[in-house]
């Protein structure tokens, strides 16, 4: 009986991950011709191709997409068994690899995180924060253990991952008094003119927002526009202008930046999600996490 090469099917995962043989042969520290062999034998034992050259890159045949599914699948297996082992090592903390959303709010994503902390025995969070795509590839070879965001992962993505609807709520307004105390019209009208602080163009929340001014006849004067969420409060507490954030984080908002709440509104929605690559989540810190933010962040019992 032939036994699958898995040395040759981690050299083809990596190629296939980083799009050219160039790029694989660096990460692993291997000359392009000996990287090629390998996948040239891999191919050879398998009877069909595995790449096509398409322009200066490569593109993965329909065997080679199949091919690489698998491969996710038995070299997450492989991690989590190793992490698994590394778990039972005595004295030692178990660690939880979270990617943050660059658009994700940083006092939602710490809400999110807390349970973590007061686990007995301790987990050590490592936590990074980037562009969602990169969190996506960090996952799919298993360097994350799961992506929190603000927006579900579209049909367009190229990772094979899964949603988990962590939970949704309201959009508030704050101000620092000396801003608030200048607006005369109740709300949602008293927005209309105002100094407005608003996140980016290219975020969910901005395009809800858009939306339900338009709804709404109001019309802000924009101040600013910002990528980064805490940046944007900053600048409110600095009087420059209102801006909103997600209504289940009001509290540590007020209390944090030295504002209040303007008023809040139901109709528009944020929702947050754990993104991972199992369908059915097993990771039990993973699982835990989720169970907390649903029933108690959120206030709701959500089924996958």
């Amino acid at each position: 009986m032939d036994w699958l090469n898995y040395h040759h099917l981690k050299y083809f995962w990596i190629v296939a991950r980083e799009g050219s043989f160039s790029r694989a042969s660096k990460a692993l520290n291997l000359t392009q011709p000996t990287l090629s062999k390998q996948i040239k034998s891999l191919e050879e034992f398998i009877g069909e191709p595995l790449f096509i050259r398409k322009g200066s890159g490569l593109e993965l045949t329909h065997v080679g997409k199949l091919a690489q599914d698998y491969a996710n699948d038995i070299f997450q297996l492989g991690d989590e068994f190793l992490s698994n082992l590394k778990g039972l090592e005595s004295g030692r903390p178990k660690k939880l690899r979270v990617g943050s959303s660059e658009f994700l709010p940083k006092l939602v994503c710490h809400r999110i995180l807390r349970p973590v902390l007061k686990s007995d025995p301790p987990i050590r969070i490592h936590c990074e924060e980037g562009p969602t795509d990169r969190l996506l590839a960090e996952l799919s070879i298993q360097h994350l253990d799961l992506v929190l965001a603000d927006a579900p992962i579209s049909g367009g993505i190229s990772v094979k991952a899964f949603n988990h609807l962590l939970g949704e709520c309201g959009i508030s307004f704050f101000a620092t008094d000396e801003t608030a105390n200048k607006l005369s019209a109740p709300f949602p009208a008293c927005l209309h003119q105002a100094p407005m602080l608003l996140p980016s163009d290219d975020t969910a929340l901005r395009r809800s927002l858009d939306s339900w001014f338009k709804k709404a006849n109001i019309l802000p004067s924009i101040v600013a526009e910002f990528h980064d969420s805490a940046l944007m409060k900053v600048f409110g507490r600095e009087s420059a202008g209102i801006f909103p954030a997600p209504s289940v984080v009001e509290d540590e908002v007020c209390r944090e930046y030295g504002v209040r709440v303007i008023g809040s509104t139901e109709e528009i929605k944020e929702s947050f999600y754990a993104i991972t690559v199992e369908r059915k989540l097993n990771h039990p810190i993973v699982m835990t996490l989720v169970e907390e933010a649903r029933t108690g962040l959120f206030g709701k019992k959500l089924k996958d």
